[in-house]
């Protein structure tokens, strides 16, 4: 009878992480025979804002990853966060939140992309406190795009200047990449077929300065246990 009651319960948590998983695009990896408490999160396809995206469409909800985010500030069993990226970008006011969410957190963070991490997926990626890219990742750095209706007036110009800029100050902030040679990349109009912009894979992000290391899941999640590790320190020696 117990062993059956084992059973069900082992069943029961394989079923709520497979719904975490679907419904959030997050799980707690730390536990079974994990000897730290890692929270994964999955940034993948549109970054969803204020409107829904289509219903064939994969999207990140911002909604679901802010209140995730403040729960593992507030949760003593986790110690560390990874973060994995493939995202072609999406709405710049929620992407911007999230990223500062992941910025504000005091627990260890390290990210991951994969596939890509385009337009405001590059502040997502740079928001950790240390970030990966495999060699065949790629990232998308571009100006600010209007969708939709458009007023043609000096302020709307401005407004998307305003916006551009904050973007940019947020990456090199969290980045070794200084502002100024990431407008210059920005604006290249040579690259991208009718854009500007440009499209730095795995070694040249990292060359760039916006990512840190070209590495895979193993690398990054070394290196999130070693930053775990110094912050268990500083604690134990304060």
């Amino acid at each position: 009878m117990e062993e059956r009651l084992s059973e069900e319960t082992v069943q029961q948590e394989r079923n709520e992480e497979n719904t975490e998983i679907k419904e959030m695009g997050t799980l707690d990896i730390g536990d079974g025979n994990s000897k730290r408490g890692i929270q994964l999160l999955t940034i993948i396809g549109e970054i969803e804002g204020h409107e829904a995206v289509s219903g064939n469409t994969k999207a990140t909800k911002y909604e679901h990853l802010l209140p995730r985010l403040a729960q593992i500030e507030e949760d003593d069993r986790t110690e560390g966060v990874l973060i994995l990226l493939n995202t072609l970008g999406g709405d710049v006011e929620a992407g911007l939140a999230i990223a500062e969410m992941i910025a504000s957190l005091s627990k260890p963070t390290v990210s991951l992309v994969l596939g890509g991490s385009h337009s405001i997926g590059g502040p997502l990626a740079v928001s950790a406190d240390y970030s990966f890219i495999v060699p065949t990742g790629t990232m998308i750095v571009h100006p600010v795009r209007s969708t939709g209706m458009f007023i043609g007036v000096i302020q709307s110009y401005r407004n998307m200047e305003k916006t551009q800029d904050r973007i940019a100050r947020f990456i090199s902030s969290h980045s070794r990449i200084s502002q100024e040679r990431l407008l210059e990349l920005m604006l290249d109009s040579t690259q991208l077929v009718k854009d500007v912009g440009t499209m730095l894979e795995g070694e040249e992000a990292v060359r760039e300065g916006l990512i840190d290391e070209v590495g895979g899941i193993s690398q990054a999640l070394e290196k999130l246990h070693e930053l775990i590790r110094e912050k268990t320190n500083d604690r134990v020696l304060k």
